[in-house]
């Protein structure tokens, strides 16, 4: 295993002088470029401008000529929370709007793949689709564009995808990473530009006379419980546009005004929605609506975003909830099986190449995105994992590490390998591709010198990024409570996360692979910790040790406490913080 080091972004202990747990939350969100805590989601008025999009004016004008014709429009997403939810905002948003037909369609990730395809299209047609919207999806989609011009069906693509040397010929683009786009957020998830795009048909349906007296004006905020949602789940960067719009989607869900499918999946979590917090969305809520993308279809999940009604809301959530739990049972016995093949190749830490590419002819092509995550995080390697397509072809999943730019690498190995790649498609972090399975090992040789080329030969020792260490004083549950509603926290702008020496006072198991101590400051009272997956280092949780943890609320039978939430545990003498972060 690579050594992990703990980082801090500051050379001097900053928090040691900090007393009150709203001082704590000001020198946080300063370690974060936050002058004052209000910076942190100014109000939706704060938002980056919607003309800056490019591409909007002309979306909005063929949409409003849609809607008023009484045209068919037929909403194409991706089969994950982003697409689904994208799915669900539009949906909902088009008909408060005054769309009289509207649809939705989801492609199958077994039958269809990913986006927008000339099959999906024909299905579109069968459907007397007069206009295609394409969410979270569609900016790679060229023959399927052709084709639908073919069939005189115009295409509206709404994407955030990094897009390819050719651009579909598209009625209208609207994505904020096309070439010369000035929209300041890149970050964008799909359902984000969706949202913007409704915000922007509003006002044109306003100016028109189309909403009036007759037909009220809609508040398209209360769509911002699906796009804080859908935003979390992506995994996209926190940029301030994005914390604007978590943070109003989490007031929405917290005061009771979240759809009845949101509600419905937190309860199945257990999460109270009054204290729902970005990683309740993250880890919970996502996981499950992921569920019917990974294993059957996303159409059971964007129909739980859609019903009103809360018995029938609360009936998916649960079919959904038995389809994660399968999800579960997969991704460990893949996990195990990715685990074995690296160590029947007789590799060790150190002499892994600087990228990994897994295969098992039985993984789930549903959860081969998971497998590799969880490898990227234990071998902190940029990993893609290749599960059976049939006919012959592979379908990898990609998870990268921080200082690899995925898409880059694999339209590396497409420029200097023509063929050898089907299809591809994705961003930094994240990316999929397609290739036949004859062509794995030359894939992979490929894969490894177009990271070499990125990285080097070994990549960047991982870190634990540290705020410092935490006063004994302020590990209380007030504290705690503070940090968990503040925020919203998450890519870009980390939870806050603490290191400092314990004594370790208890070591056990608990669920087979989670850490359950018992600890103590010093100088202060003992509290509870938890690291999940972390119980192969039980051996070493004795005496002093340096903790890197974050402070949260143990809600358990109703009492809650503070309690440390363990990332990394390791020898007082092998600490290696280090100032200098950004």
């Amino acid at each position: 295993m690579t050594p992990i080091r703990i980082r801090r972004f500051h050379a001097h202990d900053a928090l040691e002088h900090i007393h009150a747990p709203q001082e704590l939350l000001a020198a946080l969100y300063a370690n974060r470029g936050l002058s004052t805590p209000e910076d942190a989601a100014p109000g939706l008025a704060a938002l980056a401008p919607m003309t800056a999009l490019r591409g909007l004016g002309q979306a909005v004008v063929l949409l409003a000529q849609r809607i008023e014709a009484g045209d068919h429009i037929l909403v194409v997403g991706d089969y994950d929370a982003d697409g689904a939810t994208g799915s669900a905002v539009a949906v909902r948003g088009l008909r408060a709007l005054g769309a009289a037909r509207v649809s939705f369609l989801v492609p199958s990730r077994f039958d269809n793949g990913y986006g927008l395809s000339p099959a999906v299209v024909e299905a579109a047609h069968a459907l007397d689709a007069d206009l295609i919207i394409t969410v979270d999806n569609g900016i790679s989609s060229v023959s399927a564009v052709q084709r639908a011009r073919e069939l005189g069906i115009p295409v509206l693509v709404t994407d955030h995808h990094l897009p390819g040397s050719q651009l579909p010929d598209a009625a209208a683009i609207v994505n904020p990473n096309q070439a010369g786009c000035e929209f300041p957020s890149k970050h964008l998830a799909g359902v984000g530009v969706m949202f913007y795009l409704l915000a922007a048909l509003r006002g044109h349906l306003r100016e028109t006379g189309w909403l009036g007296t007759e037909r009220p004006e809609p508040n398209l905020a209360d769509l911002l419980d699906l796009v804080a949602l859908g935003t979390v789940a992506d995994v996209v960067t926190l940029d301030r546009n994005n914390r604007i719009l978590v943070e109003q989607g989490l007031r929405r869900i917290r005061a009771g005004r979240c759809c009845a499918g949101l509600s419905a999946l937190l309860q199945v979590g257990g999460r109270d929605p009054a204290r729902v917090t970005t990683s309740d969305l993250g880890f919970v809520v996502a996981p499950r609506l992921n569920a019917a993308g990974r294993l059957e279809e996303m159409s059971l999940g964007v129909e739980c975003l859609l019903t009103d009604d809360p018995a029938r809301a609360l009936e998916v959530a649960q079919v959904l909830d038995g389809l994660n739990r399968r999800r579960r049972e997969i991704e460990a016995n893949m996990k195990d099986q990715a685990e074995l093949l690296l160590e029947t190749l007789s590799l060790d830490g150190a002499s892994l190449p600087p990228a990994l590419c897994l295969y098992g002819e039985d993984w789930h092509q549903g959860v081969s995105g998971i497998v590799a995550s969880r490898m990227r995080e234990r071998y902190h390697r940029p990993v893609i994992a290749f599960a059976d397509a049939g006919d012959g072809q592979l379908r990898g999943s990609a998870r990268s590490v921080e200082g690899l730019h995925m898409r880059d690498a694999i339209d590396r190995v497409e420029r200097h390998h023509p063929g050898l790649i089907e299809r591809f498609g994705g961003h930094a972090m994240a990316a999929g591709l397609t290739l036949r399975a004859d062509r794995l090992d030359a894939f992979r040789d490929a894969f490894v010198e177009a990271v070499r080329a990125q990285l080097g030969d070994i990549p960047a020792q991982p870190e634990v990024c540290s705020d410092g260490a935490l006063p004994a004083a302020l590990m209380t549950l007030e504290t705690a409570e503070l940090l968990r509603m503040a925020g919203p926290w998450g890519r870009g702008f980390p939870e806050p996360r603490f290191d400092g020496i314990f004594e370790i006072l208890t070591a056990r198991l608990v669920g087979e692979h989670h850490l359950k101590l018992r600890v103590a400051p010093t100088g202060g009272a003992p509290i509870e910790a938890i690291g999940f997956g972390l119980g192969e280092h039980l051996p070493m949780a004795r005496g002093q040790m340096r903790l890197a943890y974050r402070l949260d609320v143990n809600d358990y039978r109703g009492v809650r406490s503070a309690q440390l939430m363990l990332d990394h545990l390791q020898a007082p003498e092998s600490n290696t913080t280090e100032p200098g972060l950004d």
